[in-house]
């Protein structure tokens, strides 16, 4: 996946760490799992800040009957107080208009995971950067 993302990364030195040998199995179907993260990743490469270089952060842990993936950068952030749940994972709603996209990436991750019996939620400082917490159901 990560090669897939080239484009994106294109001129950028992003950092990654993936830590998840800790993590059991997930049962998930695998294009789906891979469309999350792609997602996600692809995101935190889109809304990166100028000024340093991304780091993205992949780990996966049991957090009671959920397996968590949890995928952090250290880009633009996003202003929770400001921004609804359902704009930030609404169909064609994007929160940041200088970059390409059509607004439906976050649409389908909360859609994958939802029908699966999971969630998602997200932990953001503005500037700082963002977590994004994937909860698959056991």
């Amino acid at each position: 996946m990560w090669l897939d993302l080239a484009p994106l990364r294109n001129g950028i030195d992003a950092q990654r760490e993936v830590d998840v040998a800790t993590c059991p199995t997930l049962a998930f179907a695998e294009k789906n799992l891979r469309s999350i993260i792609y997602n996600l990743v692809s995101n935190a490469l889109k809304y990166r800040r100028a000024d340093r270089t991304p780091q993205i952060r992949l780990r996966c842990y049991q957090s009671g009957n959920y397996r968590v993936l949890a995928v952090q950068d250290n880009g633009l952030g996003i202003d929770l107080n400001a921004t609804r749940e359902r704009k930030l994972f609404g169909l064609f709603q994007r929160l940041h208009d200088h970059v390409e996209g059509s607004g439906i990436g976050l649409y389908m991750v909360k859609k994958i995971i939802t029908n699966a019996g999971g969630r998602i939620e997200v932990e953001s400082q503005l500037g700082v950067g963002s977590t994004f917490l994937v909860y698959f159901p056991q």
